[in-house]
């Protein structure tokens, strides 16, 4: 693990991989839900999370360099639930980098219960993680220009849902009408870090 300042209230935490990522944001939270960190933001990333707002950085930094994190304990508490159709254009290759049948795809990505990692690229766009390693996908070769709102889509260990339309590289398994992002709606976000999500397989009307 690195702790790095930035500037004078701010701290970057690195580590080696996602999980000890969402590891760490874990026992920030908790630290902080339970009055032992007094922090303004925690924003976790693929392999970092940002604290914004500490009195005293250096002193956190050596605390956590010296402290052994736990594995991010299970997730309790509401999961939510979206209704996809398994319609995407890249089911079928991604049937044939799982060597399964496409009905196979749906059925392994909607028994899956997944866990918010972080969010980014764009307001509402949570980077989902669950799936075993062996079902990681390379992302496109050749990104879309467009990629409509509500497209549920597959890159290297995450699930994401475009809360926007937006070009994207992302192998596209299916299509969703959850509301990703509503500026008037409180939060705005659907999908915050460490939200549990569970896509739920709904037919073609």
């Amino acid at each position: 693990m690195k702790a790095m300042p930035v500037g004078d209230s701010a701290l970057l935490v690195e580590v080696a991989s996602g999980e000890e990522a969402q590891a760490v944001h874990a026992e920030l939270m908790r630290r902080r839900a339970e009055g032992l960190l007094t922090v303004r933001e925690i924003v976790p990333a693929a392999r970092t999370i940002l604290l914004d707002g500490l009195d005293d950085p250096a002193r956190l930094a050596s605390e956590l360099i010296a402290s052994e994190v736990s594995p991010a304990p299970p997730r309790t508490g509401e999961v939510i639930e979206l209704p996809v159709r398994y319609d995407g254009p890249d089911l079928a290759d991604i049937a044939a980098l799982w060597a399964v049948p496409e009905r196979e795809v749906a059925r392994i990505h909607a028994a899956t219960e997944f866990r918010v990692a972080f969010c980014g690229f764009a307001p509402g766009f949570g980077y989902l993680t669950g799936l075993p390693a062996r079902y990681d996908v390379p992302r496109r070769a050749t990104p879309r220009t467009a990629v409509h709102a509500g497209a549920v889509g597959l890159a290297g260990p995450y699930t994401g849902v475009y809360p926007r339309s937006s070009p994207g590289g992302w192998q596209l398994i299916g299509t969703t009408d959850a509301v990703l992002w509503d500026h008037a709606r409180v939060p705005a976000a659907l999908l915050s870090p460490g939200t549990r999500v569970r896509f739920v397989p709904v037919a073609d009307v």
